[in-house]
């Protein structure tokens, strides 16, 4: 263990190790935009249909994201000077993002439940809502409906029952201009359940990976105490 310890401690190992820790956050930052721009263009457009959608989420992934890329570029200045003070400082940066991104991923997951819980009544709202003159919701029911193989929120037979009664979309074909009158020709089943087994899995997923890398700042906090202490006793022994 102690030769473990005073491994890390070695001025030029440190400064190697929190080097490329650096880099690699960079990265993960870059792969937080990523999944911020991809809820926003993509999973947005199903989320969005509940009646419990939160806008901000997305965008806390992209700010988060920002901030780690443009911090650990920044920390390569500060690991190459070895300047103990501001290696403190980065090491206190990444504990706050290890709270950020821990709380990011447990709010995911009790934030998942209440998104799914809202889908019913946010399905009927958009249905009701599929008149002329909504071209935006149409388009996203339209895509949601065309993507996941589904028609109506939980049947086909959901579009007869609104009051005023409307034909069934064209997106609900399973062949190109086929007669949606003709329940052979549709697809029959529901949206919402595709839609909540589709957002449980996109999400769900996206919660334990961004609860397994909140623990990697934790390992940049340790290299970069292991610097600081290294620059610190280089420095002493410099000045004995």
């Amino acid at each position: 263990m102690a030769k473990l310890q005073g491994f890390f401690e070695n001025l030029w190992c440190s400064k190697s190790m929190l080097m490329l820790f650096n880099v690699c956050f960079v990265f993960i930052g870059l792969g937080y935009i990523i999944i911020g721009l991809w809820m926003v263009t993509y999973l947005y457009k199903f989320m969005e249909m509940s009646t419990e959608f939160s806008e901000s989420i997305p965008y806390v992934f992209i700010a988060i994201g920002a901030s780690i890329s443009i911090v650990s570029t920044m920390a390569c200045v500060c690991t190459a000077k070895g300047q103990p003070a501001l290696l403190y400082l980065y090491g206190g940066y990444l504990a706050l993002i290890f709270v950020l991104l821990f709380g990011t991923g447990v709010s995911i997951f009790a934030y998942r439940t209440k998104l799914l819980a809202g889908f019913d009544k946010g399905l009927n709202e958009s249905m009701h809502l599929y008149r002329p003159g909504n071209d935006e919701l149409i388009a996203d029911f339209d895509e949601m409906q065309e993507t996941l193989k589904c028609c109506g929120n939980h049947r086909y037979s959901d579009w007869l029952d609104l009051s005023p009664s409307m034909p069934t979309p064209i997106s609900c074909c399973i062949v190109p201009d086929c007669e949606t009158s003709d329940p052979t020709q549709i697809y029959t089943e529901g949206c919402y359940d595709k839609v909540v087994n589709y957002i449980r899995d996109n999400v769900g997923a996206l919660a334990i990976v961004v609860l397994v890398l909140a623990f990697m700042p934790l390992l940049g906090v340790f290299f970069a105490c292991c610097l600081a202490r290294s620059a610190n006793k280089a420095r002493y022994q410099q000045m004995a």
